[in-house]
């Protein structure tokens, strides 16, 4: 890591990496400025949420660091966060300005990659903050679609689609090629989701 700051970075990425909160302080107080870019477009809260460095986070955005900073692949600290279900980094972005209509690379909400990667508490906060359970990314799937088609039918993604219905998601919302929920949980054999889709009033 000490190579970071003289190769794509600044200390203040440094520091974030490795969760050195007396660094950071130290840089900040400094004049240090807190949304520097490294060479992939990052600022060093986003450096941070990479490494779930919670204080070094904490520290960061308490001192003004830009929760929808997004890097040169359209990733904000926000938006990985709630990919990734860093969920204390996560809540701190949204009591600080998370903008829950930004979008990724994909065109999806943080939402949408928290359901297919069975975030069950991360998609629990997304929904509660208001994030759109039916947005439809660039693959032309809602966070419902993604935990049926990239999820395993498992218990977290019962809990995760269990959440999204009890949330208000169109359980019928189909895909770009119109195939449904309730159609991709039965080709993929998956029982339980079948039920919960069904009970939910979804067809076809």
């Amino acid at each position: 890591m000490a190579n970071l700051e003289a190769r794509d970075g600044t200390p203040l990425h440094a520091a974030a990496a490795q969760g050195d909160v007396a660094a950071l302080r130290r840089l900040l107080a400094a004049g240090a400025a807190v949304d520097a870019r490294d060479a992939q477009g990052r600022t060093a809260l986003l450096v941070a949420t990479h490494a779930n460095q919670v204080a070094a986070a904490r520290v960061l955005i308490e001192a003004g660091a830009d929760v929808n900073a997004q890097d040169a692949i359209q990733d904000s600290p926000y938006l990985y966060a709630g990919a990734r279900g860093h969920l204390e980094i996560l809540r701190l972005t949204l009591a600080h300005g998370a903008d829950l209509r930004s979008t990724n690379r994909y065109g999806g909400t943080a939402l949408i990659p928290a359901c297919e990667r069975g975030h069950v508490e991360t998609v629990r906060t997304l929904i509660e903050a208001g994030v759109d359970v039916d947005h439809v990314n660039r693959l032309g799937w809602t966070g419902l679609l993604e935990a049926i088609i990239l999820g395993d039918g498992g218990p977290r993604h019962q809990q995760v689609v269990r959440l999204l219905i009890d949330g208000g998601a169109d359980v019928n919302l189909a895909d770009a090629q119109g195939v449904t929920p309730l159609a991709h949980a039965r080709q993929r054999g998956q029982a339980a989701l079948v039920r919960l889709l069904e009970a939910a009033g979804a067809q076809r």
